[in-house]
Protein backbone atom coordinates (compact mmCIF):
# COMPACT_ATOMS: atom_id res chain seq x y z
CA UNK A 1 0.00 0.00 0.00
CA UNK A 2 2.73 2.09 -0.58
CA UNK A 3 1.25 4.88 -2.66
CA UNK A 4 -1.68 5.21 -0.62
CA UNK A 5 0.30 5.51 2.32
CA UNK A 6 2.04 8.66 0.58
CA UNK A 7 -1.44 10.32 0.60
CA UNK A 8 -2.37 9.88 3.98
CA UNK A 9 -0.68 13.55 5.10
CA UNK A 10 -3.63 14.42 2.80
CA UNK A 11 -6.27 12.77 4.21
CA UNK A 12 -8.19 11.80 1.55
CA UNK A 13 -9.80 8.78 1.22
CA UNK A 14 -10.18 7.00 -1.77
CA UNK A 15 -13.14 4.38 -2.55
CA UNK A 16 -14.30 2.30 -4.97
CA UNK A 17 -17.95 3.33 -5.85
CA UNK A 18 -19.21 0.14 -7.94
CA UNK A 19 -20.90 1.52 -10.51
CA UNK A 20 -21.17 5.70 -11.96
CA UNK A 21 -24.16 7.14 -10.25
CA UNK A 22 -27.42 7.47 -11.69
CA UNK A 23 -28.28 10.71 -10.53
CA UNK A 24 -26.54 12.51 -7.14
CA UNK A 25 -30.80 13.49 -6.62
CA UNK A 26 -31.72 12.14 -3.04
CA UNK A 27 -35.41 12.23 -3.93
CA UNK A 28 -35.13 10.72 -7.19
CA UNK A 29 -32.45 7.80 -6.93
CA UNK A 30 -32.58 4.10 -5.35
CA UNK A 31 -29.36 3.10 -5.66
CA UNK A 32 -26.76 1.89 -3.05
CA UNK A 33 -23.64 3.69 -5.10
CA UNK A 34 -25.98 6.72 -5.11
CA UNK A 35 -25.90 5.79 -1.27
CA UNK A 36 -22.46 6.27 -0.51
CA UNK A 37 -21.79 9.29 -1.95
CA UNK A 38 -25.27 11.14 -0.83
CA UNK A 39 -24.54 9.78 2.67
CA UNK A 40 -20.96 12.06 2.37
CA UNK A 41 -22.98 15.37 0.52
CA UNK A 42 -25.42 15.77 2.91
CA UNK A 43 -27.33 14.44 6.48
CA UNK A 44 -30.77 14.06 8.21
CA UNK A 45 -32.07 15.07 11.07
CA UNK A 46 -30.59 12.22 12.85
CA UNK A 47 -27.68 10.13 12.47
CA UNK A 48 -26.57 6.68 13.68
CA UNK A 49 -23.85 5.36 15.48
CA UNK A 50 -21.84 3.13 12.97
CA UNK A 51 -21.14 0.39 15.37
CA UNK A 52 -24.71 0.21 17.28
CA UNK A 53 -27.22 1.32 14.62
CA UNK A 54 -28.55 3.92 18.04
CA UNK A 55 -29.61 7.04 16.68
CA UNK A 56 -27.45 10.02 17.41
CA UNK A 57 -28.33 13.88 16.84
CA UNK A 58 -27.13 14.94 13.42
CA UNK A 59 -28.54 18.42 12.29
CA UNK A 60 -31.54 17.89 15.32
CA UNK A 61 -29.23 18.34 18.37
CA UNK A 62 -32.32 16.28 20.48
CA UNK A 63 -35.83 15.47 20.10
CA UNK A 64 -38.79 14.86 22.47
CA UNK A 65 -41.13 11.77 21.55
CA UNK A 66 -45.21 12.14 22.38
CA UNK A 67 -46.49 9.19 25.09
CA UNK A 68 -48.47 7.37 22.27
CA UNK A 69 -45.09 7.04 20.24
CA UNK A 70 -47.08 9.01 17.28
CA UNK A 71 -45.41 12.41 17.66
CA UNK A 72 -41.80 12.86 16.85
CA UNK A 73 -40.44 16.94 18.26
CA UNK A 74 -37.17 17.61 16.60
CA UNK A 75 -35.08 20.79 17.81
CA UNK A 76 -32.33 21.67 15.13
CA UNK A 77 -29.13 22.84 15.68
CA UNK A 78 -28.63 27.06 15.13
CA UNK A 79 -25.57 26.78 13.84
CA UNK A 80 -26.51 24.22 11.17
CA UNK A 81 -25.39 25.74 7.46
CA UNK A 82 -26.12 24.93 3.87
CA UNK A 83 -22.80 24.66 2.30
CA UNK A 84 -23.18 28.48 0.73
CA UNK A 85 -23.02 29.80 4.60
CA UNK A 86 -27.04 30.42 4.83
CA UNK A 87 -29.14 29.02 7.76
CA UNK A 88 -30.40 25.65 7.68
CA UNK A 89 -34.06 25.57 8.84
CA UNK A 90 -37.39 23.88 9.45
CA UNK A 91 -38.88 24.73 6.28
CA UNK A 92 -36.02 23.64 4.70
CA UNK A 93 -36.61 19.77 5.46
CA UNK A 94 -40.27 20.90 5.08
CA UNK A 95 -39.81 21.74 1.88
CA UNK A 96 -37.68 18.74 1.30
CA UNK A 97 -40.58 16.40 2.44
CA UNK A 98 -43.07 17.55 -0.18
CA UNK A 99 -40.96 17.50 -2.87
CA UNK A 100 -40.47 13.95 -2.58
CA UNK A 101 -43.98 13.15 -2.14
CA UNK A 102 -45.05 15.46 -5.24
CA UNK A 103 -46.98 12.98 -7.78
CA UNK A 104 -45.27 14.66 -10.39
CA UNK A 105 -42.00 14.51 -9.52
CA UNK A 106 -42.28 10.03 -9.25
CA UNK A 107 -39.90 9.57 -6.83
CA UNK A 108 -39.32 5.69 -6.76
CA UNK A 109 -38.72 6.03 -3.28
CA UNK A 110 -41.47 8.34 -1.60
CA UNK A 111 -42.66 5.13 0.25
CA UNK A 112 -40.26 5.72 2.83
CA UNK A 113 -41.93 8.48 4.16
CA UNK A 114 -45.60 7.04 4.11
CA UNK A 115 -45.75 6.88 7.74
CA UNK A 116 -46.21 10.20 8.01
CA UNK A 117 -49.66 11.30 8.48
CA UNK A 118 -51.58 11.87 5.02
CA UNK A 119 -48.26 11.40 3.23
CA UNK A 120 -49.37 8.88 1.60
CA UNK A 121 -52.73 10.44 0.64
CA UNK A 122 -50.61 13.35 -0.39
CA UNK A 123 -47.99 11.21 -3.05
CA UNK A 124 -51.02 9.31 -4.43
CA UNK A 125 -52.86 12.95 -5.07
CA UNK A 126 -55.80 12.42 -2.96
CA UNK A 127 -54.73 15.53 -0.98
CA UNK A 128 -53.54 18.62 -2.79
CA UNK A 129 -52.53 20.88 0.43
CA UNK A 130 -49.64 19.93 2.24
CA UNK A 131 -50.68 21.44 4.91
CA UNK A 132 -52.67 18.60 5.65
CA UNK A 133 -49.11 16.62 5.96
CA UNK A 134 -48.04 15.37 9.53
CA UNK A 135 -45.23 17.78 9.34
CA UNK A 136 -44.64 21.72 10.56
CA UNK A 137 -42.48 23.93 11.08
CA UNK A 138 -43.16 25.18 14.93
CA UNK A 139 -40.47 27.94 14.70
CA UNK A 140 -37.20 28.30 12.86
CA UNK A 141 -35.47 25.39 14.42
CA UNK A 142 -37.87 22.58 15.48
CA UNK A 143 -39.76 20.04 13.01
CA UNK A 144 -42.96 18.55 14.36
CA UNK A 145 -43.72 15.00 12.68
CA UNK A 146 -46.93 12.93 13.54
CA UNK A 147 -47.45 9.72 12.26
CA UNK A 148 -50.32 7.70 11.41
CA UNK A 149 -48.68 4.87 13.83
CA UNK A 150 -46.33 4.49 15.73
CA UNK A 151 -43.14 3.63 14.16
CA UNK A 152 -40.58 1.85 15.96
CA UNK A 153 -37.74 2.34 13.16
CA UNK A 154 -38.95 6.00 12.52
CA UNK A 155 -35.55 7.64 14.08
CA UNK A 156 -33.62 5.11 12.16
CA UNK A 157 -35.14 6.29 8.72
CA UNK A 158 -33.64 9.42 9.40
CA UNK A 159 -29.94 8.24 7.74
CA UNK A 160 -31.69 7.49 4.57
CA UNK A 161 -31.22 10.03 1.64
CA UNK A 162 -34.77 10.30 1.02
CA UNK A 163 -35.09 12.18 4.29
CA UNK A 164 -32.49 14.74 3.64
CA UNK A 165 -32.94 18.48 3.10
CA UNK A 166 -32.45 20.19 -0.13
CA UNK A 167 -31.68 23.51 -0.41
CA UNK A 168 -35.37 24.88 -2.16
CA UNK A 169 -33.63 28.15 -4.35
CA UNK A 170 -30.81 25.68 -6.03
CA UNK A 171 -33.49 23.65 -6.82
CA UNK A 172 -35.52 26.79 -8.49
CA UNK A 173 -33.19 28.13 -9.88
CA UNK A 174 -31.98 25.46 -12.37
CA UNK A 175 -35.95 23.94 -12.51
CA UNK A 176 -38.89 23.76 -11.02
CA UNK A 177 -39.74 21.83 -7.39
CA UNK A 178 -41.02 18.72 -9.26
CA UNK A 179 -38.56 18.75 -12.13
CA UNK A 180 -36.40 15.20 -12.46
CA UNK A 181 -32.68 15.44 -13.86
CA UNK A 182 -31.80 19.16 -13.71
CA UNK A 183 -28.40 21.08 -13.08
CA UNK A 184 -29.13 21.78 -9.50
CA UNK A 185 -26.96 18.84 -8.92
CA UNK A 186 -23.60 19.68 -10.96
CA UNK A 187 -20.45 20.46 -9.36
CA UNK A 188 -20.67 24.24 -9.22
CA UNK A 189 -24.40 24.44 -8.29
CA UNK A 190 -24.58 21.80 -5.65
CA UNK A 191 -25.67 22.92 -2.40
CA UNK A 192 -25.68 20.29 0.23
CA UNK A 193 -25.54 20.06 4.02
CA UNK A 194 -23.24 17.54 4.65
CA UNK A 195 -19.42 17.24 6.05
CA UNK A 196 -18.34 16.82 2.48
CA UNK A 197 -19.45 19.42 -0.77
CA UNK A 198 -19.25 18.17 -4.20
CA UNK A 199 -16.01 19.67 -6.02
CA UNK A 200 -15.54 17.29 -8.82
CA UNK A 201 -17.29 14.94 -10.92
CA UNK A 202 -16.07 13.09 -14.16
CA UNK A 203 -18.36 10.59 -15.16
CA UNK A 204 -17.45 7.39 -15.20
CA UNK A 205 -13.78 8.62 -13.44
CA UNK A 206 -14.52 9.53 -10.65
CA UNK A 207 -16.51 12.28 -8.10
CA UNK A 208 -14.31 13.82 -5.82
CA UNK A 209 -15.82 15.91 -2.10
CA UNK A 210 -13.94 17.99 0.03
CA UNK A 211 -14.53 19.35 3.52
CA UNK A 212 -17.80 21.25 4.15
CA UNK A 213 -16.10 24.66 5.74
CA UNK A 214 -19.60 25.19 7.18
CA UNK A 215 -20.49 21.70 8.51
CA UNK A 216 -21.66 22.34 11.96
CA UNK A 217 -19.18 19.87 13.31
CA UNK A 218 -16.22 20.44 10.84
CA UNK A 219 -13.49 20.49 13.74
CA UNK A 220 -13.77 17.02 15.07
CA UNK A 221 -13.31 15.99 11.23
CA UNK A 222 -10.12 14.56 10.12
CA UNK A 223 -10.87 13.15 6.93
CA UNK A 224 -10.95 15.95 4.60
CA UNK A 225 -11.63 14.49 1.62
CA UNK A 226 -13.16 11.44 -0.29
CA UNK A 227 -12.91 10.41 -3.74
CA UNK A 228 -15.76 7.95 -5.03
CA UNK A 229 -14.35 5.90 -8.45
CA UNK A 230 -17.11 4.31 -10.14
CA UNK A 231 -15.51 1.27 -11.23
CA UNK A 232 -18.09 -1.75 -12.14
CA UNK A 233 -15.41 -3.87 -13.31
CA UNK A 234 -14.23 -6.40 -9.87
CA UNK A 235 -10.72 -6.99 -11.87
CA UNK A 236 -10.11 -3.42 -12.32
CA UNK A 237 -11.35 -2.76 -8.61
CA UNK A 238 -8.78 -5.21 -7.49
CA UNK A 239 -6.04 -4.28 -9.20
CA UNK A 240 -6.43 -0.81 -8.43
CA UNK A 241 -6.52 -1.95 -4.63
CA UNK A 242 -3.64 -3.65 -4.63
CA UNK A 243 -1.68 -1.15 -6.54
CA UNK A 244 -2.56 1.50 -3.87
CA UNK A 245 -5.07 3.38 -6.12
CA UNK A 246 -7.90 2.49 -3.25
CA UNK A 247 -7.98 2.43 0.18
CA UNK A 248 -11.51 0.83 -0.04
CA UNK A 249 -13.46 -1.53 -2.50
CA UNK A 250 -17.16 -1.86 -2.72
CA UNK A 251 -16.58 -5.50 -3.63
CA UNK A 252 -14.06 -7.89 -4.10
CA UNK A 253 -13.27 -10.74 -7.01
CA UNK A 254 -15.16 -13.59 -6.08
CA UNK A 255 -12.56 -16.13 -7.19
CA UNK A 256 -9.75 -14.25 -5.43
CA UNK A 257 -11.84 -13.95 -1.59
CA UNK A 258 -10.18 -17.49 -0.29
CA UNK A 259 -7.04 -15.85 -2.16
CA UNK A 260 -7.18 -12.92 0.55
CA UNK A 261 -8.16 -14.86 3.05
CA UNK A 262 -5.50 -17.34 2.88
CA UNK A 263 -2.91 -14.92 1.93
CA UNK A 264 -3.20 -11.13 3.16
CA UNK A 265 -6.23 -11.72 5.42
CA UNK A 266 -5.62 -8.36 6.90
CA UNK A 267 -6.86 -6.85 4.08
CA UNK A 268 -10.43 -8.00 3.45
CA UNK A 269 -13.40 -8.00 5.43
CA UNK A 270 -16.50 -10.22 5.63
CA UNK A 271 -18.97 -8.10 7.48
CA UNK A 272 -22.78 -9.06 7.76
CA UNK A 273 -25.06 -7.26 5.66
CA UNK A 274 -28.90 -7.31 5.69
CA UNK A 275 -29.31 -8.23 1.59
CA UNK A 276 -30.66 -10.58 -0.40
CA UNK A 277 -29.80 -11.40 -4.04
CA UNK A 278 -32.31 -12.52 -6.15
CA UNK A 279 -34.00 -12.75 -9.84
CA UNK A 280 -36.98 -10.38 -10.58
CA UNK A 281 -39.32 -11.83 -13.00
CA UNK A 282 -41.61 -9.82 -15.50
CA UNK A 283 -44.84 -11.24 -14.78
CA UNK A 284 -46.85 -8.61 -17.99
CA UNK A 285 -44.93 -11.24 -20.49
CA UNK A 286 -45.75 -14.50 -21.53
CA UNK A 287 -44.71 -16.96 -20.49
CA UNK A 288 -44.10 -15.48 -17.04
CA UNK A 289 -47.65 -14.91 -16.38
CA UNK A 290 -47.98 -18.41 -15.57
CA UNK A 291 -46.93 -19.14 -11.81
CA UNK A 292 -46.31 -22.67 -12.24
CA UNK A 293 -43.33 -21.40 -14.80
CA UNK A 294 -41.95 -18.69 -12.03
CA UNK A 295 -42.16 -21.55 -9.42
CA UNK A 296 -40.43 -23.97 -11.56
CA UNK A 297 -37.61 -21.53 -12.58
CA UNK A 298 -37.14 -20.90 -8.95
CA UNK A 299 -37.46 -24.42 -7.63
CA UNK A 300 -34.72 -25.22 -10.26
CA UNK A 301 -32.03 -23.34 -8.79
CA UNK A 302 -29.39 -25.24 -6.87
CA UNK A 303 -28.34 -22.01 -4.09
CA UNK A 304 -26.14 -24.47 -1.81
CA UNK A 305 -24.30 -25.28 -5.19
CA UNK A 306 -24.16 -21.53 -5.63
CA UNK A 307 -23.05 -19.82 -2.35
CA UNK A 308 -20.50 -23.41 -1.79
CA UNK A 309 -18.93 -23.00 -5.27
CA UNK A 310 -19.07 -19.92 -6.40
CA UNK A 311 -19.25 -17.50 -3.41
CA UNK A 312 -16.72 -17.57 -0.68
CA UNK A 313 -17.46 -14.69 1.28
CA UNK A 314 -19.96 -16.23 3.95
CA UNK A 315 -23.01 -16.04 1.95
CA UNK A 316 -26.09 -18.27 2.83
CA UNK A 317 -28.89 -19.75 0.32
CA UNK A 318 -31.52 -17.21 -0.03
CA UNK A 319 -35.12 -19.55 0.21
CA UNK A 320 -36.95 -16.18 1.09
CA UNK A 321 -36.85 -12.23 0.38
CA UNK A 322 -36.18 -11.63 3.91
CA UNK A 323 -32.77 -12.81 5.13
CA UNK A 324 -33.35 -14.84 8.05
CA UNK A 325 -33.36 -13.23 11.70
CA UNK A 326 -33.96 -9.78 10.92
CA UNK A 327 -35.05 -8.38 14.08
CA UNK A 328 -35.78 -11.74 15.15
CA UNK A 329 -38.00 -12.53 11.78
CA UNK A 330 -37.18 -15.22 10.43
CA UNK A 331 -39.98 -16.13 7.19
CA UNK A 332 -41.42 -19.90 7.46
CA UNK A 333 -42.33 -19.74 3.73
CA UNK A 334 -39.39 -21.15 1.71
CA UNK A 335 -38.65 -22.21 -1.66
CA UNK A 336 -36.62 -25.51 -2.02
CA UNK A 337 -34.18 -26.75 -4.90
CA UNK A 338 -36.42 -29.35 -6.01
CA UNK A 339 -35.68 -30.64 -9.48
CA UNK A 340 -38.71 -33.17 -10.17
CA UNK A 341 -41.21 -30.70 -8.65
CA UNK A 342 -39.88 -28.09 -11.56
CA UNK A 343 -40.12 -30.55 -14.05
CA UNK A 344 -43.53 -31.41 -12.84
CA UNK A 345 -44.46 -27.72 -12.67
CA UNK A 346 -43.35 -27.15 -16.34
CA UNK A 347 -44.88 -30.27 -17.86
CA UNK A 348 -47.73 -29.62 -16.30
CA UNK A 349 -47.74 -25.79 -18.02
CA UNK A 350 -47.48 -27.75 -20.91
CA UNK A 351 -43.60 -27.20 -21.37
CA UNK A 352 -42.47 -31.16 -20.82
CA UNK A 353 -38.51 -31.32 -20.74
CA UNK A 354 -38.41 -27.68 -21.96
CA UNK A 355 -39.96 -28.76 -25.22
CA UNK A 356 -41.58 -25.47 -27.34
CA UNK A 357 -40.33 -22.92 -24.19
CA UNK A 358 -39.15 -19.78 -25.78
CA UNK A 359 -35.78 -18.58 -24.87
CA UNK A 360 -35.66 -15.48 -22.83
CA UNK A 361 -32.26 -13.31 -21.45
CA UNK A 362 -31.25 -12.94 -18.08
CA UNK A 363 -30.35 -9.11 -17.58
CA UNK A 364 -27.77 -8.14 -14.52
CA UNK A 365 -25.94 -4.90 -14.35
CA UNK A 366 -22.13 -5.16 -15.35
CA UNK A 367 -20.38 -7.26 -12.81
CA UNK A 368 -18.32 -9.96 -12.81
CA UNK A 369 -20.05 -12.18 -10.29
CA UNK A 370 -23.50 -10.62 -11.32
CA UNK A 371 -22.31 -13.02 -14.63
CA UNK A 372 -20.74 -16.17 -13.10
CA UNK A 373 -24.04 -16.13 -11.26
CA UNK A 374 -25.78 -15.77 -14.37
CA UNK A 375 -23.94 -18.45 -16.39
CA UNK A 376 -24.87 -20.94 -13.71
CA UNK A 377 -28.35 -20.50 -13.20
CA UNK A 378 -28.38 -20.25 -16.75
CA UNK A 379 -26.74 -23.96 -17.04
CA UNK A 380 -29.04 -25.13 -14.13
CA UNK A 381 -32.48 -23.89 -15.69
CA UNK A 382 -30.77 -25.63 -18.86
CA UNK A 383 -29.99 -29.28 -17.35
CA UNK A 384 -33.01 -29.58 -15.15
CA UNK A 385 -35.66 -27.90 -17.37
CA UNK A 386 -34.00 -28.71 -20.96
CA UNK A 387 -34.71 -24.40 -21.66
CA UNK A 388 -32.52 -22.10 -23.66
CA UNK A 389 -31.47 -19.30 -21.93
CA UNK A 390 -29.07 -15.90 -23.28
CA UNK A 391 -27.37 -13.85 -20.65
CA UNK A 392 -27.29 -9.85 -20.91
CA UNK A 393 -25.42 -7.50 -19.23
CA UNK A 394 -26.18 -3.46 -19.31
CA UNK A 395 -24.32 -0.81 -17.51
CA UNK A 396 -25.75 0.48 -14.28
CA UNK A 397 -28.49 3.66 -15.45
CA UNK A 398 -29.65 1.45 -18.54
CA UNK A 399 -30.10 -1.41 -15.99
CA UNK A 400 -31.98 0.90 -14.11
CA UNK A 401 -34.36 2.18 -16.71
CA UNK A 402 -34.59 -1.53 -18.34
CA UNK A 403 -36.15 -2.65 -15.52
CA UNK A 404 -37.94 0.34 -13.72
CA UNK A 405 -41.87 0.36 -13.84
CA UNK A 406 -42.18 2.21 -16.46
CA UNK A 407 -39.92 0.43 -19.29
CA UNK A 408 -40.05 -3.15 -17.82
CA UNK A 409 -37.88 -4.19 -20.96
CA UNK A 410 -36.85 -7.65 -19.30
CA UNK A 411 -37.86 -10.74 -18.97
CA UNK A 412 -35.44 -11.83 -15.80
CA UNK A 413 -33.40 -9.46 -13.95
CA UNK A 414 -30.64 -9.34 -11.34
CA UNK A 415 -31.76 -7.76 -8.28
CA UNK A 416 -30.76 -7.10 -5.06
CA UNK A 417 -32.19 -5.43 -1.62
CA UNK A 418 -29.94 -4.08 0.98
CA UNK A 419 -32.08 -3.17 4.08
CA UNK A 420 -32.39 0.77 4.37
CA UNK A 421 -33.26 -0.28 8.66
CA UNK A 422 -33.49 -3.20 10.44
CA UNK A 423 -37.08 -4.33 9.89
CA UNK A 424 -38.89 -6.70 7.51
CA UNK A 425 -41.01 -4.56 6.02
CA UNK A 426 -38.75 -2.52 4.12
CA UNK A 427 -37.88 -5.87 2.25
CA UNK A 428 -41.86 -6.89 1.58
CA UNK A 429 -43.29 -3.72 1.27
CA UNK A 430 -41.17 -3.77 -1.98
CA UNK A 431 -43.45 -5.74 -3.58
CA UNK A 432 -47.03 -4.18 -2.77
CA UNK A 433 -49.19 -2.29 -5.83
CA UNK A 434 -47.02 0.41 -7.59
CA UNK A 435 -43.87 0.39 -5.15
CA UNK A 436 -41.30 1.89 -6.83
CA UNK A 437 -39.29 -0.59 -5.87
CA UNK A 438 -41.71 -3.54 -6.85
CA UNK A 439 -40.84 -3.64 -11.21
CA UNK A 440 -42.05 -6.89 -11.57
CA UNK A 441 -45.47 -6.12 -12.64
CA UNK A 442 -47.18 -7.91 -9.76
CA UNK A 443 -50.08 -7.12 -7.26
CA UNK A 444 -51.56 -8.84 -4.74
CA UNK A 445 -54.64 -7.22 -2.89
CA UNK A 446 -54.46 -9.64 -0.06
CA UNK A 447 -50.68 -8.86 0.34
CA UNK A 448 -51.00 -5.74 0.51
CA UNK A 449 -53.53 -5.83 3.34
CA UNK A 450 -51.48 -7.65 5.05
CA UNK A 451 -48.54 -4.84 4.62
CA UNK A 452 -50.59 -2.15 5.27
CA UNK A 453 -52.10 -3.83 8.53
CA UNK A 454 -48.93 -4.05 9.61
CA UNK A 455 -48.19 -0.59 9.74
CA UNK A 456 -51.22 -0.02 12.08
CA UNK A 457 -49.82 -3.20 14.40
CA UNK A 458 -47.68 -2.32 17.50
CA UNK A 459 -48.10 -5.73 19.39
CA UNK A 460 -43.92 -7.36 17.31
CA UNK A 461 -45.79 -10.50 17.66
CA UNK A 462 -48.42 -9.92 15.36
CA UNK A 463 -46.95 -7.88 13.43
CA UNK A 464 -44.51 -10.71 12.79
CA UNK A 465 -47.34 -13.12 11.83
CA UNK A 466 -48.97 -10.30 9.12
CA UNK A 467 -45.11 -10.39 7.57
CA UNK A 468 -45.60 -14.71 7.70
CA UNK A 469 -48.83 -14.28 5.68
CA UNK A 470 -46.89 -12.45 3.22
CA UNK A 471 -44.79 -13.28 2.64
CA UNK A 472 -46.37 -16.78 2.22
CA UNK A 473 -48.09 -15.02 -0.62
CA UNK A 474 -44.91 -14.11 -2.34
CA UNK A 475 -43.33 -17.46 -2.38
CA UNK A 476 -46.51 -19.06 -3.62
CA UNK A 477 -46.90 -16.52 -6.46
CA UNK A 478 -42.97 -16.17 -7.08
CA UNK A 479 -42.64 -12.55 -9.16
CA UNK A 480 -38.96 -12.86 -7.95
CA UNK A 481 -36.89 -15.82 -7.38
CA UNK A 482 -34.48 -15.86 -3.93
CA UNK A 483 -31.17 -16.97 -4.77
CA UNK A 484 -28.82 -15.50 -1.34
CA UNK A 485 -28.18 -13.99 1.51
CA UNK A 486 -25.57 -11.37 1.52
CA UNK A 487 -22.83 -10.62 3.43
CA UNK A 488 -20.03 -7.66 2.80
CA UNK A 489 -16.53 -8.55 1.42
CA UNK A 490 -14.34 -6.07 0.96
CA UNK A 491 -11.04 -5.04 0.67
CA UNK A 492 -10.17 -2.08 3.12
CA UNK A 493 -6.50 -1.28 3.81
CA UNK A 494 -4.90 -0.73 7.34
CA UNK A 495 -4.50 2.40 7.24
CA UNK A 496 -8.25 3.23 7.03
CA UNK A 497 -9.13 4.02 10.85
CA UNK A 498 -12.32 3.93 12.80
CA UNK A 499 -13.97 1.49 10.45
CA UNK A 500 -17.12 0.21 12.51
CA UNK A 501 -18.71 -2.76 10.35
CA UNK A 502 -23.14 -2.97 10.82
CA UNK A 503 -25.53 -5.00 9.28
CA UNK A 504 -26.56 -1.72 6.89
CA UNK A 505 -23.57 -1.57 5.83
CA UNK A 506 -23.54 2.27 6.79
CA UNK A 507 -20.16 3.96 6.35
CA UNK A 508 -20.39 7.36 7.96
CA UNK A 509 -16.87 8.67 5.92
CA UNK A 510 -16.60 11.85 8.21
CA UNK A 511 -15.61 9.69 10.89
CA UNK A 512 -13.01 7.93 9.50
CA UNK A 513 -9.33 9.14 8.96
CA UNK A 514 -6.21 7.55 7.36
CA UNK A 515 -2.96 6.86 9.79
Amino acid sequence: MEKARTLIADQILFVGNGAEPEALDPHTVTGVPEHHILTALFEGLVGMDAATLTPIPAVAKSWDISDDKKVYTFHLREDARWSNGESLTAKDFLYAWQRILTPALASKYNYMLYPIKNARAFSEGKITDFNQVGCKALDEHTVEVTLENPTPYFLQLQIHYTWFPVHQATIEKFGTMDERNTKWTRVGNMVSNGPYLLTKWEPNNVIETRLNEYYWNKDIIRLKGVNFYPVSDEQTEDRMFRSAELHMTENVLIQRVPVYQRENPQFIRTDPWIGSYFYRINITRKPFDDVRIRRALAMAVDRDAITTNILHGGETSGESLTPKNVNGYTANAAVHFDPEGAKALLAEAGYPDGEGFPTFEILYNTAEKHKIIAVAIQQMWKQTLGIDVQIVNQDWKVYLSSTSNDTMNYDVARAGWIGDFVDPVNFLECFTTGNGNNRTGWSNAEYDALIEESARTADEAARFELFQQAEAILTEEMPLIPIYHYTRPFLIGPEVKNFQPNLLGYVPYHTLWLE
